[in-house]
Order: C-alpha cells, then structure tokens, then sequence
C-alpha cells in the first residue's frame, strides 16, 4: 500500500514539474519583445530514494519524484562583459564621428560656401586689381570679398563654439543622468539582496538591474562584477560606482568655455564626493575627447589661419601705396577689431578678425609711391600682384588650409570606418548575446510541447494508480465468497 500511494506523490511531483515549465514558458512568451528581459528554465532535478532506511524498513524505494522549485534565468556572463566593452567602444566611436562631421559642417568644405572658395574670390580679385589698378570698382570688389571671408571665418569660429558650448552641456545631462541611473542599480541591488536572503525569486529585479547597467556601459564604459546574495559592483576607470546598495556620484569640473581648454583647467568627469578624476569611456569618453582634443585643435588651427592671414595681408599692404600716395604701414588691411595700430597678430582669432579698410583709395596696391596725375592714380599695380601671389606660397594661407582640410577629411574617414568595424563587431557580439539569453519562438514552442506531453503521461500516471488502487480496494477480499 505504502509503495503504491508512494507513486501517486511522484506523480504529483511530475504534474507539478510539468505546469511549472508550462508557466515558465508562458512567462517567456509573453516577455519576447521586452528590452533586456532573460528567458528563464525551470531547473528539474530528480528526487532520490531514502539514503538511510528507516528502522525496521526492507523496502527498496526507488525515489520521491521531481523538485521543480529553482527557476534559472539564461545568461552568459562571459558574453555580458564582452557586451558592457563592445558597446562602450560604439558609444565613443559614434560620438567621435559624429564631432568631426560637426566640424565638417562648421568648415562646409568642400562646397561653393566654404572657406577655400572665399579664399580663391579674394585672391582673384586682387589679380583682377593688379591688372586694372586705376578702377574703383575692383578696388571695392577686393574689400567686399574679404569682408565676405571674414564673416565665413566668423560663422565657422562660431559653429565651432557652438558645438563645444552643446557638446558640453550634453556631458553634463548625462552625468546627471548616470547618477540616477547609479543610484537604481542600488537600490535594485538592496531589493535583490534582501530578496535572496529570504529566498523570493529575484529574477526580473535582475533583468531590470541588467538594463540599467548596460545603459551605464553605454554611456561611461561602466563595467560589472558579482558581490554577495546576488549583488553587482558597479565600477567606471577603475572607481566603484556602485557597491551594494551605496552609490558614489560623478561631477563635471573644468572650463566651461571654448577658450579654457589648454590652459590646465580642461573638462574632466571626477567622483563625487572625494574630486578624484576618473577615465572613462563610452559616450561620455566621446564627449570629453571632443571637448579638450578634436573641437579646441581645429578651432585653433582656424585661428592660426586667421592670424596667418591678417600677418601676411597687412606685411603687403605695409609694403605698398594706396591711391593718394600715402604708405599701406599707415593703414592696416585687416586687425582684431580693436583699431590699433600696429596689430598685434597674438589677439587675432577666427572669431574678430575685421577688415580695417573701407575706402577703397585705401587699398595699397602700388609697389610705389605714385605721383598723382591730373587727380588719377598711378596705374601701378605691382603691390596688387603681390597680393595675388600669397595664394601661391607654398607655406601660404591657402596651402595651410588646404592641409588642414585634408587631415580633417583623413581623420573623419578613419573615424567612420573605425566605427564601421566597430559596429560589425558589436552586432556580432549582441546576437551572441542574444541567442543565449533572449527568447526564441520556436524553441519555447518544443518546450512547451514536451511539457505538455509529460503532463499528459504525468495525468496518465495518476489513472493508472487510482485504477489500481480502486482494484485493491473493491475486490480485495471477494475471493471465497
């Protein structure tokens, strides 16, 4: 008797082993399109027969059924961290690209808009001076045409800013928005924890927990490592940002302008409290290259342009005479917008350079002193010629664009392709990922299938016990009647 209602209980374990892996795969189902959701697999494990019989007891039972009581959620903790690395670096290379390709804009080259074409006006025009120096009309044309440069020169510096000025703000939002974040990873891990201790599943605590890590990977190349009772340690550089249920906060310190990068006090992301400066990656590690190396490099490659051009102007107006006779020295070409006299080419930038000239008499474009005829100047024009010639230098104005140009495209190209690659690579690693901890359609379909057959056999099993033991009992004792 023993023996036979012993089987009922293993098949009440196997019914209930059954309906758990229906459940579960239920659960599966419904979570398919949920961001960050692991699928889950009840762990079934057999339960053996008595190791020590009982006194008295020579029966040899042959186990206690199915415990089907841990559910396991599917990840792949290798292929976590590649994730939190792969995405990290995405991150960074998405934010670089995307920094060149500002500067791009801000330069509009190549184009009919950009400098290098305002360039090519100004030097036609003063060719077109050189060969008609008497004509007021291609005197004037020449100031209009730099007076157009300079405010090309004006509108990129100040793209250049604005970009900076955005790009730092953008930094600040999401460090802000990585201290939140920070602060849900612990008070997940406090529920996780106390969770665990008493035995509760904490499986989509951890999914959320998981997500929310990921999102720090992303954004300051946060990584992970596991703690007690389930817990994660948040690190980022080197720094525990999380611990348990304690958080520490990131601060971003440094200039806030354009013009303080370079001068020590560069942009930088340190803990909080404590002021350490911590490395880090992802887009935050973007941000912050853009911030203190790509925007402030070419925006001072811009301004040496700026200087260059008003140092090389100004020494060939210097060296010639307007049309009144009087010496160029006397009247710069171009300055800093101050109005002094002699310009100091130092405080020229990009963003002031002006055009001092007005007049178009004012232009110096004799290589000498002309001697006014009949109240018409001199058809001199040999200093005109020698400001056509300053777009043939070879260590010109035109020449260091030129380059400058090029190694902008030359690093965008490296960075686009780096990104390229990059994501290739990420994609590779996310589908791995993917295949391991996500939900698959059909596979849940077969699990639920193979559940449903065991508990099929399971229910089954109980008839073909309650149809013994209804023989046992109804006819036992008929025999001899």
């Amino acid at each position: 008797m023993t023996s036979t209602f012993g089987g009922l209980n293993t098949a009440r374990t196997a019914l209930w082993a059954a309906q758990r892996g229906l459940d579960l795969t239920g659960q599966n189902v419904a979570n398919v399109n949920t961001e960050g959701y692991s699928r889950q697999r009840v762990d079934l494990q057999a339960v053996g027969g008595t190791a020590v019989p009982a006194l008295h007891s020579v029966s040899s039972p042959v186990g206690g059924g199915v415990d089907a009581g841990r559910v396991t959620r599917i990840r792949d903790v290798f292929l976590e961290q590649r994730a939190h690395t792969e995405i990290s670096r995405t991150a960074e290379l998405t934010v670089a690209a995307e920094a060149l390709g500002g500067v791009e804009a801000a330069l509009r080259e190549p184009g009919d808009t950009g400098l290098q074409s305002m360039l090519a006006d100004v030097w036609t025009g003063f060719s077109e001076v050189a060969n008609n120096p008497t004509e007021p009309a291609a005197r004037g044309l020449v100031l209009e045409r730099l007076d157009i440069l300079a405010g090309g020169l004006h509108t990129a510096r100040a793209t250049l800013d604005q970009q900076w000025t955005q790009t730092r703000d953008d930094l600040q939002a999401l460090v802000a928005d990585v201290n939140a974040t920070a602060t849900s990873i612990g008070e997940l891990n406090t529920a996780i924890g106390a969770a665990s201790r008493a035995g509760l599943p904490v499986n989509e605590l951890a999914d959320r927990r998981d997500l929310l890590v990921v999102s720090l990977a992303e954004r300051v190349g946060a990584t992970v490592r596991p703690a007690a009772d389930g817990m994660v340690d948040v690190l980022v550089g080197g720094s525990t940002l999380v611990s348990g249920g304690a958080t520490l906060g990131l601060q971003l310190a440094g200039a806030d302008t354009p013009d303080g990068v370079g001068t020590g006090d560069d942009p930088r992301v340190r803990t909080d409290p404590g002021g350490t400066t911590i490395a880090i990656g992802g887009t935050a590690g973007g941000q912050l290259a853009a911030l203190t190396d790509t925007i402030p490099g070419y925006r001072g490659r811009l301004d040496q342009m700026a200087r260059d051009l008003v140092g090389r102007l100004n020494a060939v107006q210097a060296a010639g005479y307007d049309a009144t006779g009087a010496s160029g020295a006397d009247q710069p070409l171009l300055d800093d917008g101050s109005g002094t006299v002699p310009v100091d080419p130092a405080t020229v930038h990009a963003g002031n350079i002006t055009v001092r000239v007005s007049d178009p008499a004012l232009l110096a474009v004799a290589a000498s002193s002309p001697a006014a005829v009949g109240g018409q100047p001199s058809a001199d024009g040999d200093n005109a010629d020698a400001f056509f010639r300053l777009s043939l230098a070879p260590d010109g104005v035109d020449a260091g664009y030129r380059q400058l140009v090029v190694a902008l495209g030359v690093e965008s190209a490296v960075a686009s392709r780096d990104l390229e690659v990059q994501t290739v690579i990420s994609t590779q690693v996310d589908a791995a990922r993917e295949s391991v901890s996500g939900v698959n359609l059909d596979e849940e379909m077969t699990t639920m299938l193979s559940f449903q057959h065991a508990y099929g056999a399971a229910a089954r099993m109980v008839t073909a016990i309650d149809e013994a033991i209804d023989t046992l009992i109804t006819r036992t004792g008929l025999v001899g009647r």
